[in-house]
């Protein structure tokens, strides 16, 4: 699962359309949504970017991934956690690979039956996300289900609003070998509005390069802010 050099410009230009329409709010005070409004299941399906709208290169993963399982938030050799009770899941996943590299975006929404059980969702995710270990060095794995070479990982905690959403950003930076050169930036924003939580990580992996992908910060920031402009 590795990105092409096709892939890196669809990206690029599906995420300029993205800001786009993550740009049309004025982001004034005035414009900012209650933050102990409803929101149903339909308003977030609907809100979750599908694979066409960011590229004809996306498509969903060859593997359903586990509804009741987020992804990694830590990274390293963490497990992901299961999903914080009481609310119901709405996910899309999606990926985009090619020989040179790969991205990856999930989306989940917790759609709880009222705010309070929401904040209880976002606490618990959050209290993971600040326990995560900032600095992780990692040996080479090769069994029957993965071979990858060791790696460094550093790990930093941002709190993050974007359009009345709150919460925190785990930024990744995975940095392989020097005689397997590659690189892994990864962003795990988790937000809170109303009655619902957002997961939303977005990953990109390089091989054969020691520099992080260039455009990594503006793009996740693109992906997760078109998602909340849609909700509103």
């Amino acid at each position: 699962m590795f990105l092409t050099e096709r892939a890196t410009r669809v990206a690029a230009a599906a995420a300029c359309a993205l800001a786009v329409a993550a740009g049309c709010s004025s982001g004034g005070d005035d414009d900012a949504p209650d933050p102990n409004r409803q929101i149903d299941v339909t308003t977030m399906r609907g809100a979750l970017l599908q694979a066409n709208e960011i590229g004809p290169t996306w498509t969903p993963p060859d593997d359903t991934p586990n509804a009741n399982q987020l992804v990694s938030i830590c990274g390293g050799t963490t497990t992901a956690p299961p999903v914080p009770p009481g609310g119901q899941v709405v996910a899309a996943s999606f990926v985009d690979e090619g020989e040179k590299g790969a991205q990856t975006l999930d989306q989940t929404a917790l759609v709880y039956p009222d705010v309070t059980a929401a904040q209880a969702g976002q606490a618990a995710l959050q209290g993971l996300a600040e326990s995560c270990q900032k600095n992780l060095s990692v040996p080479a794995v090769v069994n029957a289900d993965r071979s990858e070479p060791a790696y460094t990982e550093t790990v930093d905690l941002q709190p993050l609003n974007q359009g009345g959403w709150t919460g925190t950003v785990v930024l990744r930076h995975k940095k392989y070998e020097p005689k397997h050169p590659g690189t892994a930036d990864t962003a795990v924003a988790i937000l809170q509005t109303g009655n619902v939580v957002l997961v939303d990580a977005y990953a990109i992996y390089q091989l054969g390069s020691a520099t992080p992908a260039a455009n990594f910060s503006a793009d996740w920031q693109k992906l997760v802010g078109s998602v909340v402009q849609r909700v509103g």
